[in-house]
């Protein structure tokens, strides 16, 4: 009475907006089962408290901290680049033997000057010409005295000096020297230049200081190289990381600084519980609703279809994640990975039977995705990628290498190779992990892959008929479990009704082969056919594929013959509904006479003379409202047709079957349905072919 309820509520709202809600509310489910998942483990935990259990990393991230106290240390540790510049021996003792000649072409002014200069002017004059040179050497400073020395110097003592100088500072300025050892040079140069006898006394002084000044550093601080070095240095620090599964404190420790913000960077702490994981969660929904949507908003098949396959898809789907949250529950407890025992192919299989593969493609990849977050463990990557490989492998190993599930025994052969390939799997797994397993943990491996296959047809098989009475859906192999001749109806058309089976029989021929011609559903055809005429077993005799003998109607009113044959159809529902068949083949048994007239009895009446009411001679209906029940109204109509004819030919059949579909479109029997003229035409070429196959002419025996 609830489903009945529903399913009216449905009915009453538009495809776009029952997808949205459905989906919405799909939506919300997944994300309720998943946010524990992507949470992740967090503890309130105080700065210097004993740790009340041994706490790891859940994920592998840089200790940012640690990487930068690295890189300061490798950049200390970088040595200083500095190059040698080995014409500064020769550029200094040129400096010295320029001071020394300023001096020479002073003493040379004054001597030629027209006024005979006092000793200050002199000095001045020589200070002057030294200007520039004092200025730019900080170190290089002369006082009046040692000015007055050099210009009572004869030109010979100067001379020697200035040799001897520059000679001893391109000699000691040959290595490397660096600024921060110059005062150390200077003074051992000092103590060089006061040994040289070539110096005069009177000099010694300016030859100190000139010399000293003169000393400068000859490997100098490249700062680009050295900068390159540093960064080199930084460079090749590699990151430390916090490892996944690295245990950051041992149960009872006390928590220090260092392991409080260890915890503060990994978000393992209440207070740092991060909100990016859970809009992570949210985009992966949104991307795997948004694949839903796009598959069944642009379905081109009928509503009632696509109401069906969207709510079948959208449960399925929603059973699937149910289990996974609760093996995952379970799993917990375990060091095992508990999720290889999840049926990998149920899903895919059970919507593949009940929709089409391209529904049971998208559910395969959004399961398997699914899987991933909710079988992940607080060790391992963003997803559970073995968890979600398997799932897909295992489901697309039932849509690729199984060519249909029309039978239980597909079914069957599909756990066969769902198990084969989760073993390969699991194969996989093993030896990938590069770690060694006992032979308990491999048992259990490959009794989980087996479990897994076994569980994904046993369930598929189990709740498939759940779903087919929920949603009245008629699946394949619903339709060829109909078809079995041992099915009570059946039995029951055969021994009461025999000659109406034979009908049945020829009739579903003729529309299975019509129905394929023009891309309809021929095997609903073939089943609806064989019931369509059920409700003729209520008055077996009154119809004369079962007479034997006399024709009751021949002694009865034409309008209780027509209201007898005219039962058949409702009697035929009733009967149909009464044992739970299917709504499409009900509507078929309604429809396959539409609301065609029973001339035959008309014209009695009229030749008796008796003015009744056309309608009494009319079938209720409804007209046929798909294309399977125009075709089975026409199948039925030729079909008897031609049964009565007197040796059929090509030409006389071709000529039957035109003037039946003809008038079926005249009566307007095809009006509500969307079969075009060429489909028509098309069914009539279909079905001649199959009718002269069926009443071809035989070779007359000679008597004996």
């Amino acid at each position: 009475m609830i489903i009945q309820r529903v399913k009216k509520l449905i009915q009453l709202i538009s495809f776009r907006a029952l997808l949205i809600i459905v989906l919405v509310a799909t939506a919300l489910l997944q994300f309720s089962l998943m946010l524990d998942n992507v949470r992740g483990v967090t503890y309130d935990i105080q700065l210097t408290e004993l740790s009340p259990e041994t706490i790891r990393s859940i994920k592998t991230i840089e200790d940012t901290v640690k990487t930068e106290i690295e890189k300061e240390s490798a950049e200390k540790n970088v040595e200083p680049v500095y190059i040698f510049k080995d014409d500064v021996p020769s550029h200094r003792a040129t400096f010295v033997t320029t001071i020394f000649d300023i001096v020479l072409e002073a003493k040379k002014d004054i001597a030629e000057a027209d006024d005979e200069l006092s000793q200050t002017k002199q000095v001045e004059l020589l200070r002057s010409s030294l200007k520039d040179i004092l200025d730019n050497q900080q170190n290089l400073t002369l006082s009046d005295t040692q000015l007055v020395n050099l210009l009572s110097a004869t030109q010979k003592n100067i001379e020697s000096a200035r040799d001897a100088l520059a000679t001893l500072i391109e000699a000691n300025l040959d290595k490397p020297l660096r600024k921060e050892s110059l005062m150390l040079y200077r003074d051992e140069l000092e103590s060089k230049i006061r040994q040289k006898p070539s110096i005069p006394d009177n000099l010694m002084s300016v030859a100190v200081i000139v010399g000293r000044a003169a000393v400068v550093e000859t490997e100098v601080l490249d700062e680009e190289k050295t900068e390159t070095a540093i960064v080199q240095a930084r460079e090749a620090v590699e990151p430390t990381r916090i490892l996944q599964g690295q245990i950051i404190v041992q149960e009872g420790e006390v928590v220090t600084r260092e392991i409080y913000r260890q915890l503060e960077l990994l978000g393992m702490l209440d207070s740092e519980v991060s909100i990016k994981p859970i809009i992570g969660l949210m985009i992966l929904i949104i991307l795997q609703i948004s694949f839903l949507y796009v598959l069944f908003d642009r379905s081109k098949k009928e509503l009632a279809t696509k109401r069906n396959e969207l709510l079948v898809t959208v449960i399925v789907y929603a059973i699937a994640l149910i289990m996974m949250k609760l093996i995952g529950l379970i799993a917990a407890n375990f060091d095992l990975m508990l999720a290889f025992i999840y049926p990998s192919a149920m899903a895919t299989m059970l919507v593949r039977v009940l929709a089409n593969d391209r529904a049971a493609s998208v559910v395969t990849v959004i399961t398997a995705a699914s899987a991933g977050v909710i079988f992940h463990e607080g060790y391992s990557a963003i997803l559970q990628m073995d968890a979600a490989l398997y799932i897909l492998f295992g489901g697309f190993a039932s849509i690729i290498f199984m060519r249909g599930l029309e039978k239980r025994t597909d079914i069957l052969h599909a756990v066969g190779v769902v198990t084969l390939v989760n073993l390969l799997f699991i194969a996989f797994y093993l030896l990938m992990a590069q770690s060694g397993y006992s032979f308990k943990e491999i048992s259990f491996y490959v009794a989980a892959a087996i479990i897994s296959g076994l569980l994904s047809g046993a369930l598929t098989m189990g709740l498939l008929p759940y779903f087919e009475s929920a949603f009245g859906l008629l699946s394949t192999m619903r339709l060829i479990e109909l078809s079995n001749p041992n099915h009570p109806l059946l039995k029951k058309i055969l021994t009461e009704t025999p000659g109406t089976y034979h009908h049945s029989i020829m009739v579903a021929n003729l529309a299975e082969a019509a129905c394929e011609a023009i891309g309809a559903d021929g095997l609903l055809a073939r089943v609806a056919c064989y019931y369509h005429d059920v409700g003729k077993t209520r008055r077996p005799l009154f119809f004369i594929e079962n007479q034997m003998g006399s024709n009751p109607h021949d002694s009865m009113p034409p309008e209780s013959s027509a209201e007898i044959i005219i039962a058949h159809t409702t009697d035929g529902a009733e009967l149909l509904r009464k044992h739970k068949m299917p709504q499409e083949i009900v509507d078929i048994c309604m429809q396959h006479h539409g609301t065609s007239t029973l001339k035959f009895f008309l014209f009695k009446a009229k030749e008796e003379g008796k003015q009744l009411d056309e309608s009494i001679f009319r079938y209720p209906g409804p007209k046929p409202q798909t294309k399977e029940a125009a075709i089975i109204s026409i199948a039925d109509s030729v079909e008897a047709a031609v049964r009565s004819m007197n040796q059929p030919s090509a030409e006389k059949i071709h000529k039957l079957v035109q003037s039946i579909i003809q008038d079926r479109v005249q009566d307007k029997q095809f009006d509500e349905c969307d079969i075009s003229l060429k489909e028509l035409k098309t069914i009539e070429d279909v079905l001649c072919e199959t009718l002269n196959g069926t009443f071809h002419s035989r070779i007359e025996y000679p008597k004996e």
